[in-house]
C-alpha cells in the first residue's frame, strides 16, 4: 500500500549529513556588499528602507534573463501564486489540473482561491505532470492547467499550451497555463527557452532551499500578459488606487541581494548539475535503483537528486532504506515529494473520490537524499557510500528484482 510517511523524518542524533540542505543559492563577499550597501544607503530619514529603485532593477534583470515582458517580484512564492490564481476570479466548480506528486503550496493555492483542483498523474520518468493524462482530465471546466517543474526538470510547457488550445473553455476560451518553477529557477525547457518564458504566469520561489535565495524569502512572476501584470501590481500595493490587495512586497534588501544572486544563478546551477551527474554516474551500477534522467542544457537542474527504488520495495522497502542511511551511516534523505492528497487533510477533503494510482506508487519508491554543491568530497563520499551499503543491507531484507525504470 502507499505511503503516508512525512517529507521528512524522524529527526536522530545519529545524523552527520542532515536530511536537506538548509540553503540553496549560497553567499559570497558580492553578497554581503551589496546587503552593506543597502543598510548604509538606509539610515537617512528623507529615504529609509524605501526599496523601489531596487526592487525595479532587480525586476528588469529578471525579465531580461527570463526573456519575458514582465517580472514582478512577491514577498514569498506561495503568496505570488495565490495572487496569480486570484486574477482567475474563479468561479465554484472551475477546475485547476495538477500533478498528485507536488509540493502542497499550489494545491492548497488552487482551494484557497476557490477553485476545484483536478490532480493527475506524473510522467514516470521525470515525475512531471503527465500531458497524456491530463488531456484526458480536460474539460468544459477547466480554467487552468497548473504545471510544477518537478525537482528541477523542466517540463514541456509548450505541449501544455498546445493541449490547452485544444479544448478551450466555452467562456473563458483556451485554459491558462501557470507554471510553479519554485525549483527550476535558471533552467531551461524543451523548447530552449528560459524557464519563465512560456505560459501565462510562471511563479518562482527565493525561499531558503531553493536555487537562488533572498534572505531566506522571496519571489517573482513573469509573464507577457500585460493585463495580469498590471493585476498582479495592484494586488501586491494594496489594490493600487480601486481595487483590493495587501502589502507583498520584497524589501530593499532582498531586492539588492537578489540582483547578485542572479548574477550568479548559471554558476550556482553549473556545479549543482556537475555535482548531481558525477553522484548519478557513482551509483550507476546499483541494480535496485532506478537513478534520475541525465538531461542536456539546463533541462535538469537537480534541485534534489531523485531516486526510486524497486516497485517489490515500495512504501515499506523504502522507509527501512531512509531509517538505515540515516540511523546506521549518519545520511539524511526526505520524500520529496508524496502524494499530496495522501499527507494533507485540507487536499484530501477538496480531492475526495479522486485516485491517482501511478502517482501513489511512484511516490512510494521516491526517497532524495541530501544533496548540494558545497558539500566537501568527503561528505559526498559518505553520501555515495551509504546509500551502496544501505541498499545491500535492505536487499538482504527484500525480494530479489531488476533495475525497474518507472
Amino acid at each position: 500500500m502507499p505511503t503516508n510517511r512525512s517529507t521528512v523524518p524522524h529527526t536522530t542524533t545519529a545524523l552527520t549529513i542532515p536530511f536537506e540542505p538548509a540553503q540553496g543559492g549560497w553567499y559570497t563577499e558580492a553578497e554581503h556588499d551589496a546587503i552593506r550597501m543597502a543598510v548604509s544607503g538606509s539610515g537617512n530619514w528623507r529615504t529609509g528602507w524605501r526599496g523601489a529603485e531596487y526592487v525595479a532593477s532587480f525586476e528588469d534583470a529578471f525579465a531580461q534573463y527570463t526573456g519575458t515582458s514582465h517580472a514582478l517580484a512577491f514577498n514569498s512564492g506561495g503568496t505570488a501564486m495565490e495572487m496569480v490564481l486570484r486574477a482567475l476570479e474563479l468561479k465554484p466548480g472551475d477546475e485547476v489540473i495538477s500533478c498528485a506528486i507536488n509540493f502542497v503550496g499550489p494545491h492548497i493555492a488552487v482551494i484557497g482561491q476557490g477553485g476545484q483542483l483536478v490532480l493527475a498523474e506524473p510522467d514516470p520518468v521525470t515525475l512531471n505532470l503527465d500531458p497524456a493524462d491530463t488531456e484526458q482530465r480536460l474539460g468544459p471546466r477547466t480554467r487552468a492547467i497548473l504545471v510544477t517543474h518537478w525537482n528541477g526538470a523542466s517540463a514541456d510547457i509548450g505541449r501544455f499550451v498546445e493541449l490547452a488550445a485544444r479544448h478551450p473553455h466555452p467562456v473563458h476560451g483556451p485554459p491558462v497555463v501557470i507554471v510553479d518553477a519554485a525549483r527550476a529557477c535558471g533552467g531551461r525547457t524543451p523548447s530552449g527557452a528560459r524557464v519563465g518564458a512560456e505560459g501565462w504566469a510562471t511563479v518562482f520561489s527565493f525561499e531558503s532551499k531553493k536555487l537562488m535565495t533572498t534572505f531566506g524569502q522571496g519571489s517573482m512572476v513573469t509573464t507577457d500578459d500585460h493585463g495580469l501584470a498590471e493585476q498582479l501590481r495592484g494586488l501586491r500595493t494594496y489594490g493600487g488606487r480601486s481595487g483590493w490587495g495587501t502589502n507583498q512586497l520584497l524589501t530593499k534588501a532582498q531586492a539588492a541581494v537578489g540582483l547578485v544572486q542572479l548574477a550568479r544563478l548559471d554558476e550556482m546551477n553549473a556545479a549543482r548539475i556537475t555535482r548531481a551527474h558525477d553522484r548519478t554516474a557513482a551509483l550507476a551500477d546499483i541494480p535496485e535503483l532506478t537513478l534520475p534522467p541525465t538531461l542536456d542544457e539546463d533541462l535538469h537542474l537537480y534541485y534534489r537528486h531523485n531516486l526510486l527504488v524497486p516497485e517489490a520495495w515500495a512504501a515499506r522497502g523504502r522507509d527501512e532504506l531512509m531509517d538505515v542511511l540515516a540511523h546506521r551511516y549518519g545520511v539524511g534523505s526526505i520524500v520529496s515529494d508524496p502524494v499530496t492528497y495522501l499527507g494533507h487533510d485540507l487536499i484530501r477533503t477538496h480531492t475526495t473520490g479522486q485516485h491517482c494510482p501511478r502517482a501513489e506508487q511512484l511516490a512510494a519508491r521516491l526517497l532524495c537524499p541530501c544533496l548540494h554543491p558545497q558539500m566537501t568530497e568527503d561528505e559526498e563520499a559518505q553520501v555515495r557510500d551509504a546509500i551502496r551499503r544501505a541498499v545491500a543491507d535492505i536487499a538482504q531484507l527484500q525480494p530479489a528484482t531488476a533495475k525497474e525504470n518507472g
